[in-house]
């Protein structure tokens, strides 16, 4: 289950600057301009060992003033139907605004937790001037500095121990597949057509959260738990901002599958939404398959697959050994296509390479491409082995790890995708010192 922390307030009181140190990236934007949030809008984090995925909602503010407060309400809307746990960010500099009174009047009424974050504390005068927001009714306010991080420390703590332990693997073994991609790109139609008109062999395990619906696939000698996320708009009182919900949606489907299923629009070609899902899906070791859908309302001639093919794999790089399918959903081309390779990729996921295998095959090319020596010293790599995981990792053993350098990295990954078949796979590679 996916532990989702959305952190929300008016423009400009430092959820981005707030993001970035929680997911230690600089992926949002910060600017002092008001509204400047557009990019990016969710990362991994990981706090005492606890996992979970951060939203700045900010990012999906569109349009002048007042659209924009209506905007941000309706952010607030999605992110307490969604999210875990929700952050207000407050900015003690300015104090109590009416949109501020406005959010906290929202999260007031909502079970789930809230913690009010009271940022830009960068000293002790201002410690005493953020005692107001108990004002809000929303409890204990938390005192932090986003720039500098203090006080953060503080905060995760209280936010991880909503979290539940995480559990050893569940007792369902069958492989979990996820239909991803934006809005509109035929994920349902997909479903449908995979299901067929023959119902009864479906049964929906009611999922363990309460929005990936999980179908019980079992035809053509295929056997497979599908997480579906199209088609499961709650439709409430937001008149949701769709492209937000889509992520939300799209993260806990992914955090719960092990092969991602990436659906794109023939027409639209890979958009950077699809590759921060992509990007996501591989931070995540998960197995990833494209589907380039539509593909029968293309013009096409005998170099447009070709074409279409090199134009995604540039983009995705430098993960690029994934399986590219051309369906169309409509006139069931190639459908079952998607099946059989999405099975292929978890199978190259879940596959064990035999440590003597390895050895051989790997030791020699290293013998024949050894790693760069530095300042005069050689690093010798002594023995491979395959460690035990839900994806792919290896560890290797030398002499002097830390002069490893990221070339010869990918060049090793390469040489095992070359030799092993990690189709569809992130790899993870160690080098661990003898």
């Amino acid at each position: 289950m996916a532990n989702i922390v959305a952190i929300v307030g008016r423009p400009n009181v430092g959820k981005s600057t707030l993001f970035n140190r929680l997911t230690e990236s600089r992926k949002a934007i910060v600017d002092d301009f008001s509204g400047v949030t557009r990019d990016r809008h969710y990362e991994m984090a990981e706090w005492i060992g606890k996992k979970f995925t951060v939203i700045d909602t900010g990012g999906f503010v569109h349009g002048s003033d007042d659209v924009f407060e209506e905007a941000i309400r309706k952010q607030v809307h999605i992110a307490i139907e969604e999210a875990s746990v929700i952050l207000f960010m407050v900015d003690v500099t300015t104090g109590i605004t009416d949109l501020d009174d406005e959010i906290a009047d929202l999260l007031r009424r909502t079970s789930k937790p809230v913690y009010v974050v009271a940022n830009k504390v960068d000293h002790a005068k201002r410690t005493h001037e953020s005692a107001e927001f108990y004002a809000f009714g929303l409890g204990e306010v938390y005192n932090i500095s986003s720039i500098t991080g203090s006080g953060t420390g503080e905060l995760l703590d209280d936010v991880v121990s909503h979290f539940p332990e995480e559990k050893e693997e569940e007792e369902i073994s069958l492989p979990k597949l996820a239909i991803v991609g934006r809005p509109n790109v035929g994920k349902s139609s997909l479903t449908n057509a995979l299901l067929g008109k023959e119902r009864n062999i479906v049964t929906d395990i009611a999922g363990t959260t309460r929005d990936s619906i999980r179908i019980h696939y079992n035809q053509f000698g295929n056997e497979f738990l599908l997480i579906d996320t199209a088609g499961l708009r709650r439709k409430t009182k937001v008149n949701e901002d769709i492209e937000f919900y889509s992520v939300m949606r799209t993260i806990k489907a992914l955090e719960d599958s092990d092969v991602v299923i990436l659906m794109l629009d023939a027409n639209d070609g890979i958009e950077s939404q699809d590759i921060n899902i992509f990007h996501l899906a591989e931070k995540n070791k998960k197995g990833v398959v494209i589907v380039v859908n539509k593909w029968d309302t293309i013009e096409k001639d005998h170099k447009t697959t070709k074409e279409f093919e090199t134009r995604i794999r540039e983009k995705i790089s430098p993960f690029t050994d994934v399986p590219i399918i051309f369906t169309s959903v409509t006139e069931k081309q190639r459908i079952y296509r998607v099946v059989e390779k999405a099975m292929e990729v978890y199978a190259n996921k879940t596959k064990k390479i035999p440590t003597s295998k390895l050895n051989d095959t790997m030791l020699e090319i290293i013998q024949h491409y050894p790693p760069p020596a530095i300042k005069g010293k050689y690093i010798k790599v002594k023995y491979i082995t395959q460690l035990a995981g839900r994806s792919p990792m290896f560890a290797f053993f030398c002499n002097l790890p830390q002069y490893i350098k990221e070339p010869y990295k990918r060049f090793i990954e390469n040489k095992l995708r070359e030799h092993f078949d990690f189709t569809g796979v992130p790899i993870q590679i160690f080098f661990r010192q003898k």
